[in-house]
């Protein structure tokens, strides 16, 4: 582990393990855009499936999100060398809470795991005003950045 950068990049991510009806899901929330997905964590993942699991987790909700390939190669494209750091936002982690509150909500409405859908739990997640991002979209804010990082 190493000490967290003081400035955050469009490529910077916490991690929250959640516990949803006894099992272990992951929260990946994105520091500068709010844009969040979550994924079920195995018993004992190493580190290399970790960071797989980040990336597939990743690729799947974008594809789902429905952009472009261009872009989602931009999303992509540096998550080869991974680092793990402690945290340096308390703003995110307020934010990964209401996420993480949302998340739960969102499940048990729609009748638990066995039926939510979860795809559309994490775009629902996704449409949700956020204040740390004055009250845009995460969605919109990743797009925004992606399509500026592209250019």
């Amino acid at each position: 582990m190493t000490e967290p950068d003081q400035s955050p990049s469009l490529w910077d991510w916490h991690a929250n393990l959640l516990r949803i009806e006894r099992k272990r899901w992951v929260l990946f929330t994105n520091d500068q855009t709010l844009y969040s997905f979550f994924v079920r964590f195995g018993k004992r993942p190493l580190f290399p499936d970790f960071v797989e699991l980040f990336r597939l987790g990743l690729f799947k909700n974008l594809m789902g999100e429905g952009l472009t390939e261009p872009l989602i190669d931009c999303a992509l494209k540096d998550y080869r060398n991974v680092t793990i750091a402690k945290t340096n936002s308390r703003s995110v982690l307020g934010s990964m809470n209401d996420l993480a509150f949302q998340l739960k909500c969102s499940i048990e409405t729609m009748g638990g795991l066995d039926r939510a859908d979860l795809s559309e739990v994490g775009r629902r997640l996704n449409r949700i005003p956020m204040s740390a991002i004055k009250y845009h979209c995460s969605i919109d804010e990743l797009k925004r950045r992606l399509a500026d990082a592209h250019k």
